[in-house]
């Protein structure tokens, strides 16, 4: 079986589509031929003529089996097979009069597809060959000895069809040749920018490691020192804001514990399945504890039963981080909806705040890129990075009656529908 790279090289896929080429131009020639020998108009060197197109057929036959082997195909060897079919041609034309062959235009079509395919200095090799064999049929060849009547009438026809040939072949098969190398750099670049990326998020993780490891002993501190203020001083204003600051110490502490044990879940796979509105509303109530002077509505809208689906932790910090940035922009009736199809899960959150300014919307979702006056300009980074390796995007938006409109779609087949 062959690796599905093998499988999806330009250059494989450059060779199959060469090989038909081959044999449309061998199921052209030989009909010619054959059409020529049977009225007998034109006197040729039959035996030659079948041999040649006999080693043609072989070598459309060797390469269809060599294809179906799990070798790679280098750019030397679809070189090597071009200039088989410079050779194969010239020796055609050798024998069926030469340069006066109207089908000499032919050597145009290799050579086209060996500029769109090969790198300059195959192209150049090939177009020395394909000079040198149009040079050698000048000064030697079969002659052909064309009736006088209709003599012009043929080489006409001749040149007709010879270009229409060549004009098809360029035209379908070149394109779609260039149209494979054009997406074969563009999954390159996605590979590269996803390297990028992954070197980018490893590098943070290994830093919040740290940082999560070593906030631990420090908030444990803090914890203990709010108890014995809280206990020495019983001011009821003071109370209050040390009961809020001890809520806030306890939901820090919570949060390394989250992460912890959702890493060990990650490790023996045990995640949980729950609807796609259980984990909306489980995240929506733990985000309203982390930023209780925020104020949102949120709407179900999608009919039906909701898509089930097995979030890993990741995905939820992802959402809590795009509820973050919005509550950011204005803390004030957040508008949140929720949404699927039969094909994707939409949610959407609109903030009322100054929306994403044109001049830096294309530097959002770089790492340490903020607008904030705070922050490290993280969130969204990790955000878009979690949901992409879900399968799924996140896009901002500035809304036409204000704000921003921040779209997170993930593909129904991710969760259990």
């Amino acid at each position: 079986m062959l690796a599905p790279v093998q499988l999806l090289s330009a250059s494989r896929q450059n060779l199959w589509r060469l090989t038909l080429i081959r044999i449309l131009v061998l199921a052209a020639q030989a009909g010619s031929v054959g059409l020529a020998y049977k009225s007998g108009a034109l006197p040729l060197p039959w035996l030659e003529l079948s041999v040649t197109l006999g080693i043609s057929l072989v070598l459309c036959l060797l390469t269809a089996l060599r294809l179906r082997g799990p070798w790679p195909v280098t750019e030397q060897e679809y070189a090597v097979q071009l200039g088989c079919d410079l050779i194969i041609h010239s020796l055609l034309l050798y024998y069926s009069g030469g340069s006066t062959n109207p089908f000499v235009s032919y050597y145009l079509v290799p050579l086209t597809i060996a500029a769109a395919t090969l790198p300059w200095l195959y192209t150049i090799t090939l177009s020395g060959l394909a000079l040198g064999g149009y040079t050698f049929l000048l000064v030697w060849s079969h002659p052909l000895e064309l009736p006088q009547g209709p003599r012009e009438s043929l080489l006409i026809y001749g040149m007709w069809l010879s270009f229409a040939l060549a004009a098809g072949l360029i035209t379908f098969f070149v394109a779609k040749m260039a149209e494979e190398l054009r997406h074969q750099e563009e999954l390159r670049a996605e590979r590269r920018e996803e390297g990028l990326r992954d070197q980018q998020l490893l590098a943070v993780a290994t830093q919040a490691a740290g940082a999560a490891h070593e906030l631990g002993t420090p908030l444990a501190t803090m914890s203990v020192l709010i108890k014995e203020l809280r206990r020495e001083h019983q001011e009821p204003t003071l109370q209050e804001d040390l009961a809020v600051l001890q809520e806030q110490v306890k939901l820090c502490k919570e949060t390394l514990q989250h992460l912890v044990r959702a890493a060990e879940a990650d490790r023996r796979q045990a995640v949980i399945e729950l609807s796609s509105v259980e984990w909306l509303e489980t995240t929506l109530n733990r985000w309203h504890l982390m930023r209780p002077e925020a104020s949102y509505r949120y709407q179900c809208l999608g009919r039906g039963a909701p898509p089930r689906m097995m979030p890993p932790a990741d995905l939820t910090q992802a959402l809590l981080n795009l509820l973050n940035n919005a509550a950011d922009a204005c803390p004030d009736k957040l508008d949140i909806r929720l949404d699927w199809d039969h094909q994707w899960l939409r949610l959407s959150i609109r903030d009322f705040g100054a929306g994403v300014p044109l001049a830096i919307a294309e530097q959002l979702g770089r790492p340490f890129f903020t607008t904030k006056g705070k922050g490290f300009g993280l969130g969204l980074f990790l955000s878009q990075a979690s949901v992409t390796r879900a399968g799924g995007t996140v896009k901002l938006y500035n809304h036409e009656e204000g704000g921003t409109l921040t779209e997170l779609k993930l593909p129904r087949a991710y969760g259990r529908s």
